[in-house]
């Protein structure tokens, strides 16, 4: 047997069951990384001595808990104490936590066990973890593919079975989309569910921490752990605890499912369109009432979300300049020339992209024409939804509109880069619940992502839908990364 092969809750059963032990669990996983992150290039900091010495510690001792010495990856842009949090960029490449995020304390008092921090787009903006100061990770499908982005470490090292699951963050797609093109499950909860507190900022109005896994189940029990109230994050809900492993009925009869038609138009690769079109046909199978739409806010979405999130980035990376904390230029002649040379070294050029393009759409004489009409559009985002809702219990969507692309592909040409989030921006915009579960590969053995779109706080709907359609079509079973390249 191979134990990282297992899922997070087939892990339990086997600790329970006394067949296996938290020493071996941690072993497995560490030997793992020894021997895919080489070519895989998931993390920015390991944690394998730490990890073994805790794994000893744990069992040393009594501990209560349901996730106690089960490992786990985290995105590098959630602050984790003592360990670097690199947002792996030049500017924090020595920055050292001197607290937790929430949902760190909370994977804490689980007694979990860190093996470390994942490889990011460039503070969190991109869609192919191309963006990285370190490195560039590599799909496990193949590695001359991108991950996506920008949570493409911690999607690549679930995929690679380095770890069982992850932390990632999502601003416009960057834990779905990566998810996608890695063949493993990524939710995207409802804005304000889980803390934001020690999520090192992209977009605050955006930004949303979720969990990476190998399937619906593990996602259902890390969203139990993570998600909460917090007073030390304005923006969280205060919505009553939920057991989302309870939603999981494997049953979608009656469920009405809306397909808005504008998500399967122009730039849908053919294969993506075909695979939806099948998953389409299992649902009705499974007794679900699917239903084709319009949703006329797509063309919508791509602009509005970079006017938003390029003027949120440009006013939360105002505090990295040199003086507080971060990269410090060697040699200058003044205080602006310290602040200029600063950023200008710290800072990769597509942070650089969207620092400039934040601060233009908020300059004055162009506010009006662009952010406060961005904003405006964004509640006719959210008014659409709320009508497609009075109807639908879920939505369904393509994740992205292909499958990976070529490492260096699209690097140099932003713009294409940018409409590869089509189908998931309008989530974040509305901030609403989304996940991304895989239902087919193409041809190349690549493999495809299907979204589902929630409304406020329906996780357990959209989490149903997608356990029931994975326990149909057994996606792990019957697709896997291609490991020929370890002879």
């Amino acid at each position: 047997m191979d134990i990282t092969e297992l899922t997070v809750h087939e892990l339990q059963e086997k600790l329970e069951n006394k067949e296996l032990t938290i020493t071996d669990i941690t072993k497995a996983y560490v030997n793992r990384i020894d021997k895919k992150e080489k070519d895989v290039q998931a993390f920015v900091t390991t944690l394998k001595d730490e990890a073994l010495e805790e794994a000893k510690e744990l069992e040393s001792k009594e501990t209560d808990g349901d996730f106690v010495g089960i490992p786990i990856g985290i995105k590098d842009n959630i602050c984790t104490k003592g360990i670097k949090t690199t947002c792996s960029s030049r500017m924090l490449e020595n920055f050292v936590s001197p607290y937790d995020a929430t949902v760190i304390e909370k994977i804490k008092k689980e007694n979990m066990i860190n093996l470390g921090k994942l490889n990011m787009d460039e503070f969190a903006m991109g869609g192919s973890t191309e963006y990285s100061y370190f490195k560039k990770t590599r799909n496990p499908w193949n590695l001359n593919k991108v991950p996506g982005g920008s949570s493409g470490g911690s999607a690549a090292a679930v995929a690679s079975r380095m770890v069982p699951w992850a932390l990632g963050s999502d601003t416009g797609g960057s834990i779905r989309q990566p998810s996608s093109f890695c063949g493993v499950v990524g939710l995207k909860p409802t804005y304000g569910l889980i803390s934001r507190y020690g999520l090192v900022a992209f977009a605050s109005s955006l930004d949303q921490i979720g969990p990476i896994t190998k399937d619906v189940y593990d996602s259902a029990m890390l969203l139990n752990i993570i998600a909460g109230y917090d007073k030390r994050d304005t923006t969280s809900s205060n919505v009553e605890k939920k057991d989302y492993t309870k939603a999981l009925k494997n049953d979608v009869k009656g469920l009405k499912i809306g397909v808005p038609k504008e998500f399967f138009g122009e730039g849908i690769n053919e294969e993506v369109k075909e695979s939806l079109e099948n998953a389409i046909k299992v649902y009705k199978e499974l007794g679900a009432e699917v239903e084709e739409f319009s949703l006329d806010i797509a063309k919508y979405s791509l602009a509005t979300y970079y006017i938003i999130a390029c003027a949120e980035a440009s006013s939360n990376l105002g505090r990295f300049d040199g003086i507080r904390y971060g990269y410090r230029a060697k040699e200058f002649k003044d205080l602006k020339d310290l602040y200029r040379k600063s950023r200008s070294e710290g800072f990769g050029p597509e942070v650089k992209r969207r620092i400039i393009l934040g601060t233009y759409v908020l300059s004055s004489g162009y506010y009006d024409a662009y952010y406060k009409k961005a904003q405006q559009v964004r509640t006719l985002v959210m008014n659409e939804f709320n009508k497609a809702f009075q109807k639908y219990d879920v939505l369904l969507t393509p994740t992205s509109p292909t499958v990976a692309f070529d490492i260096g592909s699209k690097s140099n040409n932003p713009l294409e880069m940018y409409l590869a989030d089509i189908c998931t921006v309008s989530v974040n915009i509305a901030g609403l619940p989304g996940i991304s579960i895989p239902c087919g590969v193409d041809k190349e053995n690549m493999p495809i992502g299907m979204q589902l779109i929630g409304d406020k706080f329906q996780e357990e709907k959209i989490l149903n839908a997608a356990y029931t359609f994975e326990q149909k079509i057994k996606f792990r079973e019957n697709h896997r990364p291609d490991e020929k390249e370890e002879g």
